[in-house]
């Protein structure tokens, strides 16, 4: 199979696929390799870590997550594959106008839509198949990784407390592959194609 031969929407595809795959591959051997709640300082800006996030980003959910079925991560999952359904239809829509949409543009929702599909695969079927987790389909937790203590902040302001750790390192939160296609792909997206947005 050659690359050039295909066309562009196979290779958007296959571009998906492999993103959500290097996503996937790293979560798992983290978690092969791993306990929850390691922390591993590669460099000093740079820890790998292992935690489970149970809801949006930063770790923030919805709901109290408690009793016997946690609705809020329910809805939460259906959003998220509900969201992911509107992407691949968006996509296909930016694919049929074909030179009228900058490939750069597509390129990036591509991105967000693999960050999506990668965050989404832990929710259904971690909490099935990896056993610590304890919780069913549609309520698995995301796999989290990667963090950047860039610098010590000490005196930062309450409603900020989320850029920082809990040793006062400003952006301490932990993610994952998911989570950079996708910040990535919108911070892309807001300077190169806010026409496209707007």
């Amino acid at each position: 199979m050659q690359l050039n031969k295909l066309s562009r929407g196979a290779k958007l595809t296959l571009l998906a696929v492999v993103l959500v795959a290097i996503d996937q591959i790293v979560k798992l051997l983290v978690h092969h390799y791993m306990e929850v709640g390691d922390r591993i300082e590669v460099f000093s800006w740079f820890n790998l870590c292992y935690v489970e996030n149970n809801g949006f980003a930063f770790g923030m959910q919805l709901g109290s997550g408690e009793g016997a079925i946690d609705w809020g991560k329910i809805v939460l999952s259906l959003f998220r594959l509900a969201m992911i359904g509107l992407i691949i239809y968006y996509v296909r829509l930016l694919l049929k106008k074909g030179k009228e949409i900058p490939f750069g543009f597509t390129l990036g929702v591509v991105f967000i839509l693999a960050g999506a599909i990668g965050n989404m695969v832990d929710s259904m079927f971690y909490g099935i198949f990896i056993e610590a987790q304890n919780a069913g389909f549609l309520t698995g937790k995301v796999i989290d990784m990667i963090q950047l203590p860039l610098f010590k902040w000490e005196s930062c302001p309450s409603w900020l407390d989320f850029l920082v750790d809990y040793n006062g390192y400003f952006f301490g939160p932990i993610f994952n592959f998911a989570d950079i296609y996708i910040s990535v792909a919108v911070v892309y997206l807001l300077i190169f194609h806010y026409k496209q947005i707007m």
